[in-house]
């Protein structure tokens, strides 16, 4: 199982060819900052599957000799100039660590890793210092010469420039040394990485991502975008959850149910019936990761109650109990996501993702426009949370009525999802209404987390009284989530009432009535 943490450095770089033949002035002097230069040797070997499943991702595994960072390199994507870099020293072997493989696995769902590539480079760095000497920035000179790796190989040289930011840097400072690149002849470099510019004739054409089966600027279009773009992003943050980085459970778990929620809400777009078991895959994964969320909610929202409170009504040492209460729960919870991350069970539902992106079923509604077809997938997901709002206040405050407002939260995300998904065709009422939403969602967001919150209090004054502490703080603390729970039922029927006299309920769902 995975439990292994490594550290990453974030990197910010810009790549550039440079002409074989162009004397590149000192760029210390040039700039009028100053600077050291130094001239070093690099060896590494790139690792990926026979298809290039990492390269096709926009991720690098390499072993590299030579320079001040020798190792195990693993580059993943993290959006614009930005990339993660995570190391591992080189030790003993030339097979990738197992830590760095697991971080992989999504992309290559058990595919061999094996050597594909070897880049020797001769670089020249200069390392450029404000005037009080931090580090702003590098810049590197390459001379490098690439060999494909395989039954078949294939040497290949080329000369490029990388610009990377140090501590102190900023992108104002890239801006200005890209202009100055610029201005000797040097051009931007379409390639993310050496590695890609090496094997470029022998990466294959990107998966089909259905597109070709629905008309561009369709309603099928719209929606096969839309879950492109989450199935990258359930991707991308498979990493950061086994890295334990901030948030990352939480947006996972998000992504996974921002797919799902679009598969749902539109499927008269792409046929319901034949995503059935997908849905339930990603409502799988969401609930395997909902117990560090959970887990993390609740501390976080007990904790800040408890800071609220007079020291007089803090009786025992309640934060300390708190504090080993959430920490033995979060390694549980945290086991169980990591446990689904490793499971077969997670990889198939990649799979099954990969299938519904490249032969998407898509019904004959797909190919409508979407200002006419769009809206009428939405009306159907409002119509749902109303009449869930509606139900929920025929019932008694209480158990029950809680079980109703849950699944009235459930709807109106959905909702929230399925609107977040047409923005890009159907503009700013949908931005609008998406935003005017959100303060309903947050109120049944926060009523939601007083019962998952109050069973824990409960739970923790028993302990104390069977510990012989005292229960009294854990009381207080329940007695105040109930009163705020209570306020909330008391508000959500107003705030809904405001959300249905907005005029983008209109313009966007076609006058709707409920």
């Amino acid at each position: 199982m995975t439990t292994t943490v490594v550290p990453a450095v974030r990197e910010t770089e810009r790549k550039y060819e440079a002409p074989g033949e162009l004397e590149l002035p000192n760029p210390a002097e040039s700039l009028g900052v100053a600077g050291r230069v130094e001239e070093l040797v690099l060896i590494a070997v790139y690792f990926d599957t026979s298809d290039l499943r990492l390269l096709r991702a926009g991720i690098t595994l390499r072993r590299r000799e030579g320079g001040s960072d020798a190792g195990w390199h693993v580059k993943l994507p993290a959006g614009g100039d930005n990339r993660d870099e995570l190391r591992l020293p080189l030790g003993g072997g030339h097979r990738p660590p197992e830590a760095l493989v697991e971080l992989t696995r999504v992309y290559t769902r058990g595919a061999e890793l094996a050597p594909v590539a070897e880049l020797t480079t001769h670089r020249r760095s200069w390392r450029l210092t404000g005037a009080n000497g931090d580090e702003l920035v590098e810049l590197v000179d390459d001379y490098v010469v690439g060999r494909t790796m395989g039954e078949q190989t294939r040497t290949e040289s080329w000369r490029e420039i990388e610009v990377e930011l140090a501590d102190y840097g900023d992108a104002g400072l890239l801006d200005r040394i890209e202009n100055w690149l610029l201005g000797l002849g040097v051009r931007r470099s379409p390639s993310t990485s050496k590695l890609s510019r090496l094997l470029a004739d022998r990466l294959p054409p990107p998966q089909g991502t259905g597109h070709d089966r629905a008309r561009p600027g369709s309603a099928g279009d719209v929606v096969l975008g839309y879950l492109r773009t989450q199935a990258e992003s359930l991707r991308r943050y498979d990493p950061l959850v086994r890295r334990d980085a901030p948030d990352a459970v939480h947006q996972m778990r998000v992504t996974a149910r921002r797919m799902r929620s679009a598969l749902q809400a539109f499927g008269r777009v792409v046929e319901r019936d034949r995503t059935r078991s997908l849905t339930g895959e990603l409502k799988w994964i969401a609930g395997e990761l909902a117990g560090a969320r959970d887990s993390e909610v609740a501390a976080q929202r007990i904790t800040a109650t408890l800071s609220q409170l007079p020291d007089e009504l803090k009786l025992g040492p309640v934060h300390a109990e708190i504090d080993r209460t959430f920490a033995r729960r979060q390694a549980a919870a945290r086991q169980q996501a990591l446990g689904a991350l490793d499971s077969s069970r997670y990889l198939a539902l990649h799979d099954a993702i990969d299938v519904l992106l490249a032969d998407p079923p898509l019904a004959e509604r797909a190919r409508r426009p979407p200002k006419v077809e769009l809206p009428r997938s939405i009306r159907r997901v409002y119509r749902r949370v109303s009449s869930l709002m509606a139900r929920a206040y025929t019932l008694p405050p209480g158990q029950a009525r809680d079980i109703a407002l849950h699944d009235t939260r459930k709807a109106a995300k959905r909702l929230r999802y399925a609107i977040e998904a047409v923005e890009p065709a159907l503009g700013k009422p949908a931005s609008r209404l998406r935003e005017q939403l959100k303060a309903v969602q947050v109120l049944l967001g926060e009523h939601q987390d007083t019962v998952v919150v109050r069973p824990v209090l409960r739970e923790l004054a028993i302990q104390a009284q069977l510990d012989g502490g005292n229960g009294f703080t854990y009381g207080i603390l329940h007695a105040t989530e109930a009163t705020r729970a209570t306020q909330i039922e008391q508000s959500l029927p107003r705030a809904w009432n405001r959300l249905r006299k907005r005029k983008n309920i209109a313009w966007l769902c076609g006058h709707l009535r409920s």
